[in-house]
């Protein structure tokens, strides 16, 4: 069963982990679990009162296949938690690493976003936002997910495409993705 570890932080988005969460474990058999930098009872951007008792050394010690740093406004700022440590010791185990709207940020901190394609809410986001910020260059203006040597990114509104690429990195057949997508692209028809 492949494991995908959910990093929330206060204020994270509703929408960017809920068909991860939502979908994973019930439809397709992940086995998906929240971890936080500060553990305790926080709130999502839409009010959603949750507790997460899991720290981030506790994500490291289960050994996920897909760490997925979900967005919010604690990431932005000079208080924002720092990660990167956490980050390059997940991917240096194998785990692939993503990263929506926000959580891109902890991402371009710890230097993962430096040599590989990639794309957030905008170039002056990653700039304004993430010091140290070096992959200038490798940006991607895109409105879907974009795949890049197990790192995944997003914009905000591509939770959609965020959550296919998360499932493929957990190892869900391309059949499985592509009646999912149909599934949640079915009422635009």
């Amino acid at each position: 069963m492949a494991r995908v570890s959910l990093i929330l932080t206060p204020g994270f988005a509703d929408w960017e982990y809920a068909f991860i969460a939502g979908t994973g474990s019930p439809f397709y058999g992940i086995d998906v679990r929240f971890f936080a930098p500060a553990v305790g009872q926080f709130h999502s951007q839409g009010g959603l009162a949750v507790t997460v008792e899991s720290s981030l050394q506790h994500c490291l010690d289960w050994q996920p296949d897909v760490v997925v740093v979900i967005g919010g406004t604690a990431w932005e700022g000079a208080h924002a938690a720092d990660i990167s440590n956490f980050l390059q010791a997940s991917r240096s185990r194998g785990a692939s690493i993503a990263g929506i709207c926000g959580g891109t940020l902890a991402l371009a901190r710890a230097g993962l976003l430096d040599t590989v394609p990639h794309t957030s809410n905008n170039p002056a986001f990653l700039q304004d936002n993430a010091q140290g910020y070096a992959g200038h260059s490798f940006y991607r203006s895109s409105p879907v997910a974009i795949v890049a040597d197990r790192i995944i990114t997003a914009p905000g509104p591509a939770p959609v495409s965020f959550t296919c690429a998360v499932f493929e990195a957990a190892g869900l057949s391309a059949e499985t993705i592509a009646q999912f997508r149909a599934m949640l692209a079915a009422e635009h028809r």
